[in-house]
């Protein structure tokens, strides 16, 4: 991507495309391994640094080319060790991005867009409505950001990010070439070098884009589904509307088969107090899921203002996991990390200009609202 002096910003290039712009300046292709091992190894962002690159090839680059990150507004740190960073983006929004360490490992909770095209229902992101898509130099360079922040410069030593997911605002698969071109610079040697396996992303159920990321790539899959039947899904997930279950489900399978090695679907679901989290909703999802190879996540809601839910109690939460995990289910429940900083998951709200206007209409009906308290019905299936 270039930008308005028309710069290249090497910082978004795969290790392919950056052999193909030391092409066009007639140099060795070599020169691309060297220049991306300076950029994502030791940070670094000047060519003046880079001390095994020629003076006269870094008099070059530094008329046709930079190595921008995007801008750090802010970085906060929790009381638990989790970091959030405020990270402002070309097109004047502001995205988030968090990172939760917890048992040796450290996972980097990634955005994909400003704001996001959909409108689930309990996740505060989609009431910010959606203002752009983000490029690979802005999607990467959070991992950039992150892991020149803890010093662990250059990568083959020990590092705080073992692990990237791709569940931070957006919904991935709606900015599908950046966010391909952004993972396969995370798992590149002259990248990041971040296994495959702990390469995560999450998606709302964007199926005919399933369908084409098992054509491309093998990273890991988890899937949003927060309802066991399409009638509740509907409503807190409206994207269901347009993929049901019955056509969701085949095409996660598909990808998961494509993948082998007993590799499975991570299953995301948001527990909603008197919405969701019923022995009923627990008995539909063991039926759903029965022949689906998963994992099952639940993840206690994390209040935000207005959203009309609660968080189900913790009674609620281990009955609904023991009855998956007596039906056979893996099912861990998520620790809430980092809600001090408003970090946690389904928080991140950033500063979307927002191009939809969803967010002027949600502050209108909440503020019709703000004299009576807010009330949702929970959900009764009529099966």
């Amino acid at each position: 991507m270039t930008n308005a002096t028309g710069k290249i910003n090497l910082l978004g290039l795969t290790q392919p495309k950056m052999e193909a712009f030391f092409d066009s300046l007639g140099e060795k292709r070599f020169r691309a391994g060297q220049v991306m091992k300076w950029i994502h190894h030791f940070g670094v962002d000047r060519f003046e640094d880079m001390t095994n690159v020629g003076k006269v090839l870094r008099e070059k680059l530094d008329a046709c080319a930079e190595i921008r990150p995007p801008e750090v507004v802010s970085e906060d740190i929790s009381k638990d060790g989790t970091r959030k960073w405020v990270i402002r983006v070309a097109s004047g929004s502001c995205v988030e991005t968090v990172y939760i360490p917890q048992n040796g490992r450290g996972t980097l909770c990634v955005s994909s867009q400003a704001g996001c095209a959909l409108d689930c229902s309990f996740c505060s992101t989609g009431k910010q409505g959606f203002n752009s898509d983000l490029t690979v130099a802005e999607i990467i360079g959070q991992v950039w950001v992150a892991n020149k922040s803890f010093g662990t410069i250059p990568a083959k030593s020990d590092r705080a990010i073992t692990n990237v997911v791709m569940m931070g605002m957006g919904e991935p698969l709606l900015n599908f070439d950046n966010v391909v071109d952004s993972m396969l610079l995370m798992m590149d040697d002259l990248g990041y070098g971040i296994s495959k396996r702990k390469v995560t992303l999450s998606t709302s159920g964007v199926v005919p884009m399933i369908e084409k990321l098992g054509e491309i790539t093998d990273v890991a899959l988890a899937l949003s589904l927060h309802a066991p039947n399409n009638e509740l899904r509907n409503q807190l997930v409206p994207i269901n509307k347009k993929y049901p279950l019955e056509v969701l489900l085949p095409a996660c399978n598909r990808y998961i088969a494509r993948l082998g090695d007993k590799r499975v679907l991570t299953i995301e679901y948001t527990m909603l107090k008197d919405i969701n989290d019923q022995p009923e909703q627990a008995n539909e999802m063991i039926e759903l899921l029965r022949n689906t190879p998963c994992k099952i996540n639940l993840i206690p809601f994390n209040p935000f203002p207005h959203s009309g839910y609660e968080r189900p109690s913790n009674n609620s939460i281990r009955r609904f996991q023991d009855m998956l995990h007596k039906a056979g289910y893996q099912v861990t429940v998520r620790t809430t990390r980092g809600e001090d900083i408003d970090a946690a998951c389904g928080q991140l709200v950033g500063q979307v200009m927002d191009r939809t206007r969803r967010s002027e209409r949600y502050i209108a009906l909440r503020e019709l609202s703000a004299d009576e308290p807010v009330t949702v019905q929970p959900f009764v299936s009529e099966r």
